[in-house]
């Protein structure tokens, strides 16, 4: 490595919050975007079964891409705290360890879903030919989770090293391949759900790729692996990676809970709640990227500790998530009516996607405020914490509240519950991340940053 220092210990700390996550905004927004090509085609073809069994498909895929995204904050994690260091040796060594480590873990996960898929699908409510069409289109893609982890992992690592291009080109390239061949293989072909997971299968293999160039070609930041090395990194990457898991695990838990609430009100309710969770993603791909494209940035400053720049980088965070949220909710409302049409939603469809797109929407700015104290947490050795905040707003107020708002508004009071939830506990995050910041600076003579809790 050429570098005498990482990149974020200088210069103005917004601007590496807006590099970092409009980059990182651009990369999960085209990952997500071929899901939502993929369900924008199958809806052309004007059956309502093929769109709900996307619509269950991604409940249970939410699951295991969400361990693929907790493997990805614990590389980003480890790697940006040996750079900010300076121990780039040890940095290379981590992050070819990580990724092997990541293989293992997606593959393990998508072996336990396709052994357990009929059970799985049938405890979300699916029924009938919408069921075994779910079950077919995960027989078909969760063989390429592990894939889709050396992809991830590798955008991690280029995050950890501040390559926020490239770490964008992995995801925008690879999505980019598979939105093209999408049409072609649904329908030029009459592939149907079959070309769907053909194109899914194109774009992780096309994103692993990039990310082994980029990472080994361009930076030559993976080592040789050695049993050794992948048993000493082993213990820090579990231990970081475990509580980040069962924080992302959060959110799969409520969709899939939300999805079974959903699917009282028919296969309609849940073809919108479908074409809902592929605008969520696309829509707010800055939202989600947050904890994952600042990450770095604390990373980096918390191991040679610079508190000053760890408070700003905070502040600057929060304020890129209001204004992105802000400008992204103005452009579902205006757009409310094209996508009702696009995915030629019945009525019931109609109403529900209305009240996401006019009211849930908004509800994402207090997301992202628990996005950035969850970045902090788990780049400050306290994941833990984040851990308890997502499962508090996913695992013990979300399906209460759903049950509740249901009962008032039917299929939508699923999403005034989100909005409710979020509220509530996004508040309460940002109070908790500025307090924390400011007593880990007190405290700094006190405690070795360099322990991390498990």
């Amino acid at each position: 490595m050429t570098q005498s220092q990482g990149r974020f210990l200088t210069g103005s700390t917004m601007g590496h919050v807006m590099r970092m996550t409009l980059a990182g905004t651009a990369g999960i927004t085209f990952m997500f975007l071929v899901d939502a090509a993929n369900l924008l085609w199958i809806s052309q073809l004007g059956d309502v079964q093929l769109l709900a069994a996307i619509g269950f498909a991604f409940a249970i895929q939410f699951f295991s891409i969400s361990f693929g995204l907790g493997l990805m904050i614990a590389a980003t994690a480890i790697v940006s705290k040996s750079i900010g260091q300076n121990q780039y040796v040890l940095a290379r060594q981590q992050a070819s360890s990580a990724m092997i480590l990541a293989f293992l873990v997606q593959a393990f996960v998508a072996f336990l879903i396709l052994i357990y898929r009929h059970e799985v699908v049938a405890l979300s409510g699916a029924v009938g030919e919408t069921a075994a069409l779910t079950e077919r289109y995960l027989l078909l893609t969760l063989p390429t989770l592990p894939i889709m982890a050396i992809g991830l992992v590798g955008g991690a690592i280029l995050r950890a090293e501040g390559d926020a291009l490239r770490a964008m080109l992995v995801t925008m390239i690879s999505g980019g391949v598979a939105m093209l061949i999408d049409p072609v293989l649904i329908i030029t072909l009459d592939l149907r759900l079959d070309g769907a997971a053909m194109a899914l299968w194109i774009s992780r293999v096309a994103m692993a790729g990039l990310a082994l160039w980029f990472v080994i070609g361009k930076h030559n930041l993976m080592a040789r692996p050695t049993f050794k090395q992948l048993r000493m990194t082993s213990g820090i990457f579990f231990a970081i990676s475990i509580p980040i898991i069962l924080t992302q695990l959060a959110s799969p838990v409520a969709n899939y809970l939300l999805t079974k609430v959903i699917s009282d009100f028919g296969d309609s309710a849940v073809a919108a709640w479908a074409v809902i969770n592929r605008l969520t993603v696309v829509a707010f791909g800055g939202i989600f990227s947050l904890s994952g494209a600042v990450g770095g940035i604390f990373g980096q400053n918390y191991g040679a500790q610079k508190f000053d720049r760890l408070r700003s980088t905070y502040r600057n965070a929060i304020i890129f998530c209001a204004g992105y949220t802000i400008l992204a909710w103005a452009v579902l409302m205006l757009a409310s009516d094209i996508i009702t049409d696009i995915f030629r939603l019945d009525a019931t469809g109609a109403d529900i996607l209305w009240t996401f797109t006019h009211i849930g929407a908004a509800a994402f700015i207090f997301t992202g405020l628990m996005f950035v104290a969850s970045a902090a947490f788990n780049n400050m050795g306290k994941p833990v914490w984040s851990t308890a905040l997502n499962w508090l707003r996913d695992g013990l107020l979300t399906l209460p509240a759903a049950l509740w708002l249901s009962g008032i508004f039917a299929a939508s009071g699923v999403i005034y519950a989100q909005g409710l939830v979020a509220f509530t506990v996004g508040i309460l995050a940002t109070l908790w991340g500025f307090r924390f910041i400011k007593s880990a600076q007190q405290s700094r003579s006190e405690v070795d940053p360099n322990t991390l809790e498990a």
